[in-house]
């Protein structure tokens, strides 16, 4: 018996090696799981940026239109095909196409 023994401190035993489907290495990662992964860049998203729109996490810097880039609020959020947009951008490009749409009231005829 060694003086760590005799003080009540036990050997180190080595932990038998778990298979996980986890892509993060990490060993964190592998003991608690990863954090969820930004919808926009993929890389991984932790609570204190994280943000949650069209029900996946998104970083707060990710969390914009994907046509202008203006930054996104859950007010001012419209998805599409898992991409978010601004409303503007999504009715200019989602929005009614063809003869008569969007001309204002400047193209209305009055009869009498």
């Amino acid at each position: 018996m060694d003086r760590g023994e005799r003080l009540g401190i036990k050997p180190e035993s080595v932990q038998p090696h778990r298979p996980t489907t986890n892509p993060n290495t990490s060993k964190f990662a592998q003991k608690y799981g990863g954090a969820e992964k930004c919808s926009r860049c993929g890389d991984s998203v932790y609570a204190a940026e994280k943000i949650t729109g069209a029900g996946k996490p998104w970083h707060k810097n990710c969390f914009r239109c994907a046509k202008c880039g203006k930054s996104l609020e859950s007010t001012t959020l419209t998805e599409k095909e898992g991409e978010i947009y601004c409303k503007g951008c999504y009715a200019k490009n989602s929005g009614p196409k063809g003869f008569g749409y969007g001309q204002g009231a400047g193209a209305l005829v009055h009869a009498q």
